[in-house]
């Protein structure tokens, strides 16, 4: 698991993984497009294209995961993963292209069918041995993949097995045209250059949809709700977004607890929601958590609510012959209004008058001020 391994290791399984793709594919490369040219076909040398579009897509991920690998900046806070994003986007435009190219090359030499060349058996070797390197090569990048849980390396053996399912169109493309149907090498590397452009344009797409911070697939975040639900002090989940950067995923979650505990004590659960979602899911990098005491959407839209400033100019205004006794207070938001809590000195609390007096300025105070709900009045006695 990519957990298990540091940074320096996953880098280094990343780079080796792509050095060995490119080797394979400057030799397939070199030996379809000879034999590809030699034994007359067409369809062998699109294959040889295609295992050159590999080696591109080898070069990307080596400076790909140069650049994302480095750590997180004054200008870059949250790391440098979006260039693993980019190359890919880079890599599927080229592949787009290179298909394009092919097909529109192909298509003009079918326009005179009988100047198409036969291509000789040898071919059939040359693609058949490509199968088996590229299927070996699929397996060894996506094992990798899993373990550094890259997706542009996971994109890079797709592509290399889509290399092998190439091979296998040519191969068939070939045979054909040795039995006796001339078009068949043609259109195999039609076949092949659609593949090619296809593949590219999913890249495309599934980066651009990272780019513009696509959430994550709804099943994995019906999972991280069910996991913040479980936890114990949450109540609720006011708002859930997630996105992708690179190969890790970013949430916001603001979560709704009881509005009766301390300011420390909603921080800590909070605190234990963060670290329970980094833990449970190996693409979460970062969790930001807002601690709600209700799902308050919409509740201030239309009055602005009281700050401890404002609550404080109004106890100087309705209580100001109370001001030396009051100690503290304390304001909870809730429905759209607040509950204020006024702290005394338990001995006042002896004296009738002062209690009486106190009380019909605080209800007042309520009556006159829309937003202020109840006013409660607590006497301290002392701590132990």
């Amino acid at each position: 698991m990519a957990d298990s391994l540091d940074k320096a290791e996953i880098s280094q399984l990343k780079a080796r993984a792509s050095l060995v793709g490119a080797a394979i594919n400057v030799f397939q490369a070199s030996i379809k497009i000879s034999f590809g040219i030699f034994g007359q076909s067409a369809a062998l040398v699109a294959d040889g294209i295609h295992s050159l579009s590999d080696l591109l897509s080898d070069l990307l991920v080596i400076i790909a995961v140069r650049l994302g690998s480095r750590e997180a900046d004054y200008e870059h806070p949250y790391g440098h993963r979006r260039f693993e994003t980019i190359a890919t986007v880079i890599l599927g435009i080229s592949l787009i292209i290179i298909g394009g190219g092919i097909t529109w090359a192909v298509l003009n030499r079918m326009e005179h069918p009988d100047k198409l060349p036969i291509p000789t058996a040898l071919t059939m070797g040359i693609a058949a041995l490509s199968i088996l390197i590229n299927e070996w090569l699929y397996q060894y990048t996506k094992g990798i993949a899993r373990k550094t849980r890259s997706k542009l390396l996971l994109a890079n053996a797709w592509h290399q097995r889509s290399d092998a399912v190439s091979s296998i169109v040519v191969l068939f493309g070939i045979g054909a045209v040795i039995l006796g149907y001339p078009l068949a090498d043609a259109i195999a590397a039609i076949v092949v250059a659609l593949m090619v452009a296809k593949i590219g344009f999913n890249l495309v797409m599934d980066s651009i949809k990272e780019l513009v911070d696509t959430s994550l697939p709804p099943k994995l975040i019906a999972e991280i709700r069910t996991v913040i639900l479980d936890i114990n002090g949450v109540e609720g989940i006011h708002l859930l977004r997630t996105r992708q950067m690179g190969e890790d995923a970013l949430i916001d979650a603001h979560i709704v607890v009881d509005p009766r505990i301390t300011v420390s004590e909603g921080h800590a659960i909070g605190d234990i929601v963060r670290d329970e979602l980094i833990n449970r899911f190996d693409d979460i990098m970062d969790v930001l958590v807002h601690i709600d005491p209700e799902d308050d959407e919409a509740l201030f839209d239309k009055n602005k609510p009281l700050t401890r400033n404002d609550v404080q100019k109004l106890l100087d205004t309705y209580l100001i012959e109370f001001k030396p006794s009051i100690e503290d207070f304390r304001i909870h938001y809730l429905n759209g209004q607040i509950e204020l809590e006024l702290i005394l000195p338990f001995a006042l609390s002896k004296q009738a008058l002062f209690s009486d007096l106190l009380s019909n300025q605080c209800k007042r105070m309520k009556h006159e001020v829309e937003q202020i709900e109840t006013i409660i009045l607590f006497f301290k006695n002392h701590e132990v």
